[in-house]
């Protein structure tokens, strides 16, 4: 154990002194390696056993290869378990581990009107949504909110709890930001946070109409999920964030500059979603 601390501190001593040499954050040090296709296989096998840790707390790492065998991975368990046990996930079943999605709540839920809509402006239609983030000794959590138009995020918020104010703080953010006019469409799932009254009275407040995902089907809400990925993929994977702080700080970098300023999106003609809107859209 102590000689695993040590290389770890060794190893960290050493991307220090690179990072200084280079002028390059730590952050940014990480998120420059390119993974090796091995890899990004391995990033979708943490990605889709962390899923199922969540969704079945219960389950142990023997179910939880049985379930990524159905969904297509070819994985024995002993590899899961190597990798639920560097995930920090094996803990889970052992404590009281909130899901992201609840929608086992007696709230009101609304239609979904977003698979009628094709946006041809912004803030047209936004689509929100909540993923968990690995730190060392802790889960976070991220909700974000997009524009469907553009897949720009224009709110977001981290915290270490689901209670609805997390994503009450990521569409304040966007309100203030956008000042949508009255008729926009915010979509998400059928989760207590965005269910609650605190989060259905401010989107009312500013004549939104809201829209939920149908139960049990995560393809209403692709566009999230499409952006989870990439924020998985080309953030969180690529860094060690070594508390709360950092994580912030890093997330914040990727969303606001690498992602919505620089990265180029396919679905927008290999623009960034900044330039995507001021150029007013596709072919403009």
């Amino acid at each position: 154990m102590f000689q695993e601390v040590e290389h770890a501190a060794a190893k960290g001593q050493a991307v220090n002194a690179l990072c200084q040499m280079t002028g390059l954050s730590r952050a940014s040090f990480y998120r420059a390696r390119t993974p090796p296709a091995a890899v990004l296989v391995e990033m979708e096998i943490r990605d889709e056993m962390q899923k199922v840790a969540v969704e079945w707390p219960s389950y142990g790492y023997r179910r939880i290869t049985a379930a990524l065998r159905k969904r297509g991975f070819s994985i024995n368990h002993k590899r899961v378990l190597r990798m639920m046990h560097e995930d920090n996930l094996l803990c889970v079943r052992r404590r009281s581990f909130v899901v992201t999605t609840d929608s086992r709540h007696g709230l009101p839920v609304y239609p979904n009107l977003a698979g009628q809509i094709v946006p041809t402006a912004r803030d047209q239609l936004w689509v929100a949504d909540i993923t968990y983030i690995r730190l060392r000794t802790e889960f976070v959590y991220l909700a974000v909110i997009l524009d469907a138009f553009s897949r720009r995020v224009v709110g977001w918020a981290l915290g270490r709890t689901l209670e609805a104010k997390l994503a009450i703080a990521a569409l304040q953010m966007a309100l203030a930001a956008r000042t949508p006019v009255a008729g926009l469409v915010h979509h998400s799932d059928r989760g207590v946070q965005y269910a609650s009254q605190e989060y259905t009275d401010l989107l009312k407040q500013h004549e939104a109409q809201i829209s939920m995902s149908r139960r049990g089907n995560p393809y209403d809400n692709a566009a999230c999920e499409s952006f989870m990925k990439t924020l998985k993929y080309e953030e969180v994977y690529r860094n060690e964030y070594r508390d709360f702080e950092e994580a912030g700080a890093s997330i914040r970098e990727f969303l606001e500059r690498v992602y919505n300023q620089e990265r180029l999106h396919s679905a927008l003609g290999y623009v960034p979603p900044a330039e995507f809107e001021q150029n007013g859209g596709p072919g403009q």
